[in-house]
């Protein structure tokens, strides 16, 4: 396996990113946006990573956090990953729509993180009129690491072996792999002694779905079978809310893609692209796979949450589009694929540039862009203004492009 990308903490730098306001959120305008880079590679390398928290220092700012809010924000260990790590989450707010973020579900995209910690900080902390009405319109529900053991291995998958699976669902035996089962090489990383699961195929719009022998290895556009400690974790913890609120309005998953995309009209490397669900529309016709959640599906509000988001990240000097996504792609078994059939308006943001092909390079640059969309989509929820905004728009945002390789390579390994 490649070795990690470690180098000694810089623990005074990270403090002041952490408690900096997120300067995309509040009164106070944002610096303005640094360059992009000229160049970019896709080649996977060894390249530094100290500028990211790590999981230590997310649990203690998410601490130090907590104690700084006096009780406005909530800290709580929701369950465990495949390798004993606590998994988190940070709630703040208790207003009538829910809003669930998540980071790092793929443990090299790392941005994320960073951004959930410096908003939790300004509606824990604020008394600005913004903070307030979010606080009173939203809760605010933050998983700033659901894949802490890849996210300590700095790799795309988390830590669990099939034969592992197999004694948590003796059901299985017998049963080759889940096809999402990382056990060879992906990203510069090798899964042949440490395999794991891209957790991001791993997810139901059945939340009571225990695996059947049968749906195993399974496809890319069927969906999956919580066979992960992670996943079964986000999974409750959306149940819990529903149960609680009634419904989660907004899931967001936090995410990155290649390091050479572009935006199609001005050919400028961009920052962070968004989307809404892959799935294809004849399936909801009669009939079709899923035609049971034609009434469910939160197509439209995803689309308009995506729009929002997209204005968010322009309006502070950042360069948005919108991710590739061909009307037949069909990815059920993705958390917000799986969570938009019943009934949750979901989107995908994906920063330009993984850890292994630009390390910690513009970490700044993009979190502040993530921070931007983020805090433009709960304006925009928090006042009802997202509810007016054309779906139909969407299709005209700036599109991406990227070259032949690296387009090859993402189809070829069902890279998102």
């Amino acid at each position: 396996m490649r070795p990690r990308r470690t180098v000694p903490l810089l623990l005074v730098p990270l403090a002041l990113a952490l408690t900096a306001p997120p300067a995309l959120a509040a009164p106070a305008p944002a610096r303005p946006a640094a360059p992009p880079p000229a160049e970019c590679s896709d080649e996977p390398r060894d390249l530094p990573i100290w500028k990211f928290v790590d999981y230590r220092e997310m649990r203690r700012e998410l601490a130090r956090i907590e104690r700084a809010s006096r009780g406005r924000v909530d800290v709580q260990v929701v369950g465990r990953s495949n390798r004993g790590r606590a998994i988190h989450t940070a709630t703040v707010g208790n207003g009538p729509r829910v809003f669930l973020v998540t980071s790092e579900i793929h443990g090299n995209e790392k941005t994320g993180t960073t951004a959930l910690l410096r908003i939790l900080k300004w509606l824990g902390t604020s008394d600005s009129p913004e903070a307030r009405r979010v606080r009173r319109e939203i809760t605010f529900v933050a998983v700033p690491k659901i894949n802490p053991d890849g996210a300590e291995l700095d790799r795309r998958g988390n830590d669990n072996a099939w034969t592992e699976v197999q004694k948590d669902f003796p059901q299985l035996a017998g049963r080759p792999p889940a096809w999402n089962y990382l056990d060879g090489q992906l990203q510069g990383d090798d899964y042949a002694k440490r395999p794991g699961f891209d957790l991001n195929r791993d997810f139901n719009p059945d939340l009571d779905y225990r695996p059947k022998a049968e749906d195993v290895p399974g496809a890319p556009d069927r969906p999956g079978w919580f066979l992960n400690p992670e996943s079964q974790v986000l999974r409750d913890v959306y149940k819990r809310l529903r149960a609680r609120k009634g419904k989660v309005d907004v899931y967001v998953d936090l995410h990155h893609q290649g390091a050479c995309v572009r935006e199609d009209v001005k050919n400028r490397l961009l920052d962070v692209a968004v989307d809404y669900p892959p799935l294809p529309d004849k399936f909801f016709e009669p009939g079709g796979k899923y035609a049971p959640y034609a009434r469910t599906y939160a197509k439209t509000y995803s689309k308009q949450l995506a729009i929002s988001a997209f204005r968010g990240i322009e309006d502070r000097g950042y360069i948005g589009a919108r991710y590739p996504h061909a009307p037949t792609r069909d990815l059920p078994g993705q958390a917000r694929s799986s969570m938009a059939l019943i009934g949750t308006g979901t989107v995908l943001f994906e920063v330009r540039g993984q850890t292994q092909t630009m390390g910690h390079r513009q970490a700044e640059r993009f979190t502040r862009a993530v921070t931007a969309g983020l805090v433009r989509m709960l304006g925009d929820v928090s006042t009802g203004r997202v509810r007016r905004i054309d779906p139909d728009s969407f299709e005209s945002l700036p599109g991406t492009k990227e070259d032949a390789a690296a387009r090859a390579f993402r189809h070829e390994h069902d890279l998102e």
